[in-house]
């Protein structure tokens, strides 16, 4: 998945049918999920190991058998521990096609409702829910005749259920304002995801927020956990780690192309991320 566009302008799926399908393991480019957003839903599946993520600065930690729900426009990101996913990412538009299902898909995409985020393989509760799922992927993921009346017959299931177990809340105060908090910080990730390669300064970066260097850092490491200056070198970093997975050029290139003019602190900071050197991790991969 092409974690690493912040506002994700890639289409997902094709025009008729905006669902796209995708496996993630240790051997992935992307195996990491840098923080970022996009309009449509996503649905993770947990197949081995644990992943923790990050939606809009909430914290949660899913294993093996588990799923998380991902709402539009939701800043999110995680940290792999020897984890195997597979994501679902739609248009809750392919909910909507009859009348009669679209007062539900109006609480979502209004954000009427907040919708229960995670979903635990070892709560009884959620088995009709996981269920669903189990029949969803193999669908989206294995295109054959008649798999996208499969893949949409098992997404309507996966929501019916959802409502019919009340697997939501109605949308609080503080949830709206988080919501708004969080989207201060989408043109600083943007600013990111296009200038990584140039030189950022903590001033450039906290102008966009409209705020002061100072109380920038405190909202920023509130919101993500990281201090800016931290999250764009590992953001860099990322961005380092595919392009020595996905094409033959040299560590100093590579370093280079990621915004390091010294190598050495490249090698450096690499190995703080990753825990091996960009060369091994090269040869590795």
């Amino acid at each position: 998945m092409h974690y690493l566009d912040y506002n994700e302008k890639i289409n997902h799926g094709t025009p008729d049918f905006p669902m796209a399908f995708y496996h993630v393991d240790e051997r992935h480019p992307r195996y990491n999920m840098p923080f970022h957003w996009h309009k449509e839903m996503e649905l993770i599946r947990i197949l081995e190991g644990s992943i923790t993520i990050s939606l809009d600065s909430v914290f949660l930690t899913a294993h093996a058998g588990d799923l998380i729900l991902i709402e539009e426009g939701v800043i999110h990101g995680g940290t792999p521990e020897h984890c195997v996913y597979e994501c679902a990412v739609f248009d809750a538009g392919l909910l909507a096609h009859t009348d009669a299902c679209k007062r539900y898909v109006r609480l979502m995409t209004r954000h009427q409702i907040q919708l229960y985020h995670y979903f635990q393989a070892d709560e009884p509760r959620f088995a009709p829910l996981l269920a669903a799922a189990e029949r969803l992927f193999p669908a989206i993921a294995y295109p054959h005749a008649g798999s996208e009346l499969l893949t949409l017959g098992a997404l309507y299931e996966f929501f019916g259920r959802l409502f019919e177990g009340e697997c939501y809340v109605e949308s609080p105060v503080e949830s709206v304002s988080l919501r708004r908090k969080m989207d201060v910080l989408k043109p600083v990730l943007e600013y990111i995801d296009t200038h990584y390669a140039s030189p950022i300064s903590l001033a450039d970066l906290s102008r966009l927020a409209g705020m002061s260097p100072k109380y920038f850092c405190r909202f920023f490491k509130a919101a993500l956990h990281r201090t800016p200056m931290d999250y764009l070198n590992y953001y860099r970093i990322e961005q380092a780690c595919r392009i020595l997975t996905t094409t033959e050029l040299p560590v100093t290139e590579a370093a280079y192309r990621c915004g390091f003019n010294d190598s050495s602190y490249f090698v450096k900071t690499f190995r703080k991320y990753m825990g091996i050197t960009p060369r091994a991790y090269a040869h590795r991969s």
